[in-house]
């Protein structure tokens, strides 16, 4: 058997990558993996042994802020020391480009976070259910700024890169909420997953227009099942979800890393996932 290898991620690895995420019961797509490489091409990391990928780790920058994820090994590879050889390459990467490093873990990884130096910040809950239509209908105009400048806000760092490549891999038209004097109050957006269709990032700064928001999405989701991450920090409960016949599936821990950090902002109703934040 020979050494293990840790190398950049390249787009020809794209195919077993999805290997080890189906083995992991995950829901991202080719295309999510082609958005993590074009988002941070050197920070993206494959272990190689015997010439096969057996795993992989991915990190994401948004100003002093970075989020690590697809943290994957192969099952028969697992208990070797293969993610922490991944973790550690990932963590000197970002080492001196960021103040903060965030990840979502499963409650089995998040003793393995805990050996890095991460603790807990937060709660998120994954829901899953299928989307019905409430005749409901999204009629305003997107304006890409005033919605970066929501979501700047929202997630106290600037992601707008992830976003627009979000909104171009969407399977449906954001869906846009404005007040009565034109402002942008709230956004969601879903895209395609493997399992199934994934709603997020939902962004609002009103309570009053979330079920809206979630309404006129699930309308043109309508059939689809739908796995949706709810911010538990967020500024309405899980019975928003509940309520739309959803049922929750597990719980994610929001871990950090260094500081100064903000939690996860109130605005924050559904992440844009696990791999990103």
């Amino acid at each position: 058997m020979q050494p293990l290898e840790i190398r950049l991620l390249r787009k020809s690895d794209i195919p077993a990558a999805m290997v080890l995420k189906e083995a992991a019961g995950w829901n991202q797509t080719e295309a999510d993996w082609r958005r993590l490489l074009l988002l941070e091409p050197n920070g993206c990391f494959a272990a190689v042994r015997d010439g096969r990928l057996v795993g992989t780790t991915t990190t994401t920058i948004y100003d002093e802020l970075a989020w690590i994820g697809m943290v994957l090994v192969e099952p028969q590879h697992r208990r070797q020391g293969i993610a922490a050889r991944l973790m550690n390459v990932a963590l000197d990467y970002l080492r001196g480009k960021v103040e903060t490093i965030k990840l979502d873990a499963t409650a089995l990884g998040q003793p393995v976070y805990e050996k890095f130096g991460f603790e807990v910040e937060s709660d998120v809950e994954r829901w899953t259910g299928t989307a019905s239509s409430t005749s409901l209908e999204s009629r305003s105009v997107l304006g890409m700024s005033e919605l970066l400048n929501l979501d700047r806000l929202a997630f106290n760092a600037d992601r707008s890169k992830l976003i627009e490549k979000l909104i171009a891999d969407s399977c449906t038209p954001p869906v846009l909420l404005r007040g009565a004097d034109g402002a942008l109050n709230g956004y969601a957006l879903a895209r395609s997953g493997t399992r199934k269709t994934y709603v997020g990032p939902v962004v609002a700064n009103d309570p009053h227009i979330i079920e809206t928001l979630l309404d006129q999405m699930l309308s043109q989701l309508a059939g689809r099942d739908v796995y949706i991450d709810i911010n538990k920090e967020c500024i309405v409960d899980t019975s928003v979800v509940s309520d739309r016949g959803f049922v929750k599936e597990r719980d994610l821990i929001r871990m950090v890393k260094g500081g100064p950090s903000q939690k996860t902002s109130p605005l924050v109703v559904a992440i844009a996932g696990p791999e990103v934040g």
